[in-house]
């Protein structure tokens, strides 16, 4: 008998895109999945559109609840499923047909834990296929060390993968902030003996004309706070070789987040204190496991002298680079 899938798809003011994202799961090639709707107090008509959804379809449950934010849906969602497999997709998202069965059966076919794919950017248009669906085993320790790496997208986020249900045991999301993906998915990395990575975009990521033109979110630094966490967690674990790459990825995405908040809000005395000081005790905290390149520690040594004259240097580096 087929392994029950559990997909968790929390619902917050998501009318336009609900039936999307549903149909495409409903749609999937492996047909013995739990679908958990979890309405998160929304007050539009996505209540409604669940439970019509729940009277069509024996596979489909509905969780209203009151407002806890991302995380909080999921961790509902984990806490109601029954299948020996979850999945989690975004409810303005949507599925390849296959999503399930290939990573279903990449887990299997490699004796994983998990599996993960690419996916790709979307409009509402068909999934544009990328990849050429090869599928490569890694550690979890592989899989740690590719969080820092340019596709490390792909390995952060919570829903372009399936899970054996064990690696959450103990594990929910951090509700009360965002970026928690970035505060969890290290942390099933470290339980999970290996991964398969499905190189195919099977998963649709909707790009709304809100999120291209929404500004700086205040929270990011929630991000900030999630990745010190898992460099707490690396050096508590053993993970000595990440720390290097993890230091310098925590720094040159704090800079990004100091001048940006600057673009949208101005100064931030607080944030931009705790950021320069990150920056300071990185460059001491990295000795013990190695250094950074020289170019590397020069850049920050003058941000921290003088963020202006790093920025106006910064900004002439990537004007000449792209002129080429």
């Amino acid at each position: 008998m087929k392994d029950l899938i559990s997909v968790i798809i929390p619902v917050y003011r998501v009318e336009a895109y609900l039936r999307r994202c549903v149909d495409s799961v409903l749609a999937q090639t492996y047909d013995n999945l739990e679908i958990l709707l979890v309405d998160d107090g929304s007050d539009d008509g996505c209540p409604g559109i669940c439970d019509a959804y729940a009277q069509k379809d024996r596979r489909v449950q509905v969780i209203h609840q009151e407002n806890r934010g991302l995380s909080g849906a999921r961790n509902a969602g984990i806490d109601r499923a029954k299948g020996n497999y979850l999945v989690f997709a975004d409810s303005d998202d949507y599925l390849a047909p296959e999503f399930v069965e290939r990573l279903y059966r990449a887990c299997l076919d490699t004796g994983s834990d998990l599996a993960l794919c690419r996916f790709a950017y979307v409009k509402g248009e068909a999934i544009p296929r990328a990849g050429g669906g090869e599928i490569e085993v890694l550690t979890g320790r592989q899989m740690q060390a590719r969080l820092c790496e340019p596709e490390g997208v792909y390995y952060v986020v919570a829903w372009n993968k399936l899970y054996r249900r064990e690696l959450f045991e103990g594990i929910r999301y951090p509700e009360g902030r965002i970026h928690e993906d970035e505060a969890t998915t290290y942390r099933i990395f470290h339980r999970a003996r290996k991964g398969a990575y499905v190189d195919e975009a099977l998963y649709g990521y909707f790009v709304s004309p809100a999120s291209i033109t929404r500004g700086f979110n205040p929270r990011r630094t929630d991000w900030v706070t999630a990745m010190e966490e898992r460099i707490d967690f690396y050096e508590q674990e053993g993970y000595k070789e990440l720390m290097v790459p993890a230091l310098k990825y925590l720094a040159d995405s704090s800079i990004h987040i100091y001048l940006e908040r600057q673009d949208f809000l101005g100064e931030g005395k607080k944030e931009q204190k705790h950021i320069r000081e990150l920056i300071r005790k990185g460059l001491v905290r990295v000795k013990p496991y190695g250094k950074f390149p020289l170019r590397t520690r020069m850049g920050y040594r003058l941000f921290l002298a003088c963020p202006g004259l790093y920025r106006k240097l910064l900004n002439r580096v990537m004007s000449e680079s792209g002129k080429q």
